[in-house]
């Protein structure tokens, strides 16, 4: 009865290793994939005063994986990208990106990299506006191995800008040219 007792407590253990080292490799590689900085905003509409909602199209092996790491994009991409307006979708302007300084993510290459660290900063700034709900619409398999995944987020791009401003990453608004 020992023996049998030991057997399964080791065997699960040994289940419990494998999944978690799996898991684990899987953010690993969704976290090289996002430092690559692959992915898509579409603005969705306006959302609360102070904010941008956006639908962010990630890509990655695994869909659950794009749906976090669809976060980091969101953030990455108020501060470097910014976005196009649509005529289709209501109060959707063309909004910059926070960073003029097109040379800023490699200037402050360290204070980004803890910034977009696993449960970084950057996630006081966003919020899934459908409780990280994807619909069968918002994922497709664009090849063998890889999906795209859309989606909607809230991120609090004023919060953000003053705090990149304390921190001395951006320049304030009023501080001129």
């Amino acid at each position: 009865m020992k023996n049998q007792i030991f057997l399964i407590a080791t065997f699960t253990l040994i289940f419990c290793f494998c999944s978690y080292k799996t898991d684990a490799q899987a953010r690993k590689n969704a976290n090289k994939q996002t430092t690559e900085w692959r992915y898509e905003i579409q603005c969705q509409g306006t959302g609360v005063q102070g904010t941008y909602l956006i639908k962010v199209w990630s890509y990655s092996r695994k869909p659950q994986v794009a749906t976090e790491q669809a976060k980091k994009n969101a953030v990455h991409g108020i501060i470097f990208k910014g976005f196009a307006g649509t005529s289709t979708v209501g109060g959707c302007t063309s909004q910059n990106a926070l960073a003029r300084n097109p040379n800023l993510e490699e200037e402050k290459a360290e204070f980004f990299k803890l910034f977009f660290a696993d449960g970084g900063k950057y996630m006081k700034f966003v919020t899934f506006s459908n409780d990280g709900a994807v619909g069968a619409g918002d994922i497709t398999k664009i090849s063998k191995r890889e999906y795209k995944v859309g989606v909607v987020v809230s991120v609090k791009k004023d919060a953000l800008r003053k705090d990149l401003e304390n921190a001395g990453i951006l320049k304030s608004l009023s501080s001129g040219f």
